[in-house]
């Protein structure tokens, strides 16, 4: 299962090596065009994000525009972990591990419960909601941890028939991409 997880990975990032940066903006404007629309998404207060690397759905605009009104968190790793802590403009940033922009200083937001809804990334998805990140399984230990809907983010070319899959893998509620306009999932408990 890790030879296919790996070649899943490699196969993704030679496509998205061939990505154009335009394309790649026009599908990330029309995955949160559609984020918005969603009544899970507009009734959420608190809200887990990430802090977009170049070959993820991009998140920088999206984030500051909600920023003023909903409270966003980005992951930051810490060891073999997530924690997380809130964002609060471009100036707490620096960068992490990995390259990775996070927030710096701050307290860490521990309150797992008290969030509405998280927007994911992964190097691929498949059509049950099944998710393929790094291989670190970082977001895995943290998503286990939070009850709130999970929704997965990629451009068209990451969303895939199958992955391989644990059972301690944390599924999806929801994927969007630029494609599927709202790809409904038979687990979804998502209303839009």
């Amino acid at each position: 299962m890790k030879a296919q997880k790996q070649q899943i990975r490699q196969q993704i990032r030679q496509k998205l090596n061939n990505f154009s940066k335009e394309e790649k903006n026009k599908q990330s404007a029309n995955i949160w065009q559609q984020t918005e629309q969603l009544s899970i998404f507009q009734n959420a207060d608190i809200v887990l994000l990430y802090w977009s690397l170049p070959d993820e759905v991009d998140t920088h605009n999206f984030i500051e525009k909600w920023s003023k009104s909903k409270t966003i968190l980005l992951p930051v790793v810490v060891n073999d972990g997530l924690i997380l802590r809130k964002y609060s403009g471009l100036s707490c940033l620096k960068v992490g591990k990995y390259g990775i922009f996070e927030p710096s200083g701050g307290e860490d937001f521990t309150d797992f419960t008290a969030i509405d809804l998280c927007i994911v990334p992964a190097v691929a998805f498949d059509t049950q909601g099944n998710r393929l990140g790094r291989g670190k399984g970082f977001y895995d230990k943290l998503l286990s941890r939070i009850s709130a809907p999970k929704i997965g983010v990629c451009f068209d070319i990451q969303l895939i028939e199958n992955i391989p899959h644990e059972d301690w893998d944390i599924k999806m509620d929801l994927i969007l991409s630029s494609q599927n306009n709202k790809k409904q999932l038979k687990i979804s408990h998502i209303h839009s």
